[in-house]
């Protein structure tokens, strides 16, 4: 599968069929994960992959009661390690950084057949506390995989002209 072909192709997925991911797969998504760039190549993320179904069910609250977090064959919880870098930009690099971590492992996971659903929507203090997460660290996101039991639409998206700005802002 080529990129775009990912890119355009990739769905965020809710509904889980009830099987395992094998485990090269899920290998290879990571590793797509750690080759992802990174601000001054500080690969600041950590990842705890989640499979054991008693933990995935804990999580679910701590993710606002969305119940495909326990349904999923995994949990990925992204965190930062390092939260203090700033770019000259002004924007803090952890954020920026695992988010494009985490992009490079849900394309992946569409290219292995695997769906992929983010998930911000979550407390971070209850991901911390189920998981044994340090205080220091951030949970930037969460990462649901697992076989899709369907694959909905494509969402509507802007034109390109309404997003795009040439020489200027305009």
């Amino acid at each position: 599968m080529d990129v775009m072909t990912a890119i355009t192709g990739r769905r965020s997925i809710r509904a889980y069929e009830p099987r395992d991911i094998e485990e090269e797969k899920l290998s290879s998504i990571l590793e797509a994960g750690r080759l992802a760039p990174s601000a001054r190549n500080m690969q600041e993320w950590k990842f705890v992959v989640v499979r054991d179904p008693d933990t995935k069910k804990k999580l679910v609250p701590a993710a606002k009661n969305q119940a495909f977090v326990g349904e999923a064959a995994v949990v990925i919880a992204a965190c930062a390690v390092d939260t203090q870098h700033v770019m000259t930009c002004g924007q803090l690099c952890y954020p920026i950084d695992v988010a494009i971590s985490v992009d490079h492992m849900s394309l992946k996971a569409w290219e292995e057949g695997i769906g992929s659903c983010w998930i911000g929507a979550f407390y971070e203090d209850k991901v911390k506390e189920i998981l044994g997460i340090p205080q220091s660290v951030r949970v930037v996101s969460m990462l649901t995989l697992g076989y899709p039991k369907d694959t909905p639409p494509p969402r509507p998206r802007k034109p390109l002209q309404d997003i795009v700005c040439q020489d200027a802002w305009s």
